[in-house]
């Protein structure tokens, strides 16, 4: 089911299903500005990545001696939330963990999803708090894609309100493992200015680790701002689909990533992962502006 929530600015609808963004509107137009998820590109429009994101090493991961197998991205895409709260502006979307879910994951969970309309602004939140008897590991991420031409619109990097003079990206190997290499590629920013292409992605996601940035904003054809990405996060992931010249871009804040190719899969040791104690809570969020 899809729940909507609207101001004089904008509005916006999630379904419960993954607590996914299906449709940002802008009113001053009616621009749709989410993409649509047509399948033959990519059939998502915003999914939440948790507990993972990206790939384990061979799709495992090893806790206490026990190994758990996971799909890229995590499970919680693929799952339906319960709504917690609708308001005017806001809705809140709750997940916990099941029997299915521990059969790849070892942890119980509560997932809070929160998406408030503040303005011009989408405030997206996320909470997750530890009713386990120990720690418990996990990563979280944003994934939403932007309509958009890959020809002539431009992504602008900004680090406090400061253009970034250039952006450095680690590249995904090209084995199939959809895990991390060793590679990276920088990248000259005119006033913090990247063009986009097919060539741009032809590698999958440029990951921009190192708090490198922490505004992205889509740019059209006319040098216009459409929207703006902002956060906290110590990554995040710029992709369009590998070879489809697909007409969306995604922003992706990240609090964890797919590891290293050679990774030893040990839950507890993996790059940008988070760990929460008992009864403790993680939260953070961040915003879409719109123009």
């Amino acid at each position: 089911m899809n729940y909507t929530i609207e101001n004089d600015k904008l509005k916006l609808t999630a379904s419960e299903h993954g607590a996914e963004i299906k449709s940002l509107i802008r009113k001053a137009d009616g621009k749709e500005l989410m993409w649509q998820a047509d399948a033959s590109y990519w059939g998502r429009t915003a999914p939440v990545l948790f507990p993972l994101v990206g790939n384990y090493y061979q799709k495992k991961s090893v806790f206490k001696g026990q190994t758990y197998e996971m799909g890229q991205h995590g499970f919680a895409r693929d799952m339906d939330f319960m709504l917690g709260r609708q308001t005017e502006n806001e809705l809140v979307f709750l997940l916990k963990d099941n029997e299915e879910s521990r059969k790849k994951y070892p942890f119980s969970f509560l997932l809070i999803i929160t998406y408030r309309l503040e303005n011009d602004t989408v405030n997206v939140e996320w909470k997750v708090e530890n009713p386990n008897e120990e720690t418990m590991y996990f990563s979280i991420g944003g994934h939403p894609a932007f309509n958009c031409d890959l020809d002539t619109y431009t992504l602008r990097f900004e680090k406090d309100d400061q253009p970034n003079s250039k952006v450095t990206a680690n590249i995904i190997a090209g084995d199939g493992s959809g895990c991390l290499s060793n590679e990276q590629e920088t990248f000259d920013l005119d006033n913090g200015v990247l063009g986009m292409s097919d060539e741009l992605f032809s590698r999958d996601a440029l990951i921009i680790e190192d708090r490198q940035s922490d505004k992205v904003t889509l740019v059209d054809d006319n040098g216009n701002d459409v929207l703006a990405v902002k956060f906290d996060a110590p990554l995040f992931g710029v992709w369009s689909p590998v070879g489809k010249h697909a007409p969306f871009v995604c922003i992706e804040p990240w609090y964890g990533r797919c590891d290293r190719v050679g990774f030893n899969q040990k839950l507890e040791e993996r790059e940008y992962g988070n760990m929460l104690g008992i009864t403790d809570i993680f939260q953070v969020s961040f915003d879409i502006q719109v123009f």
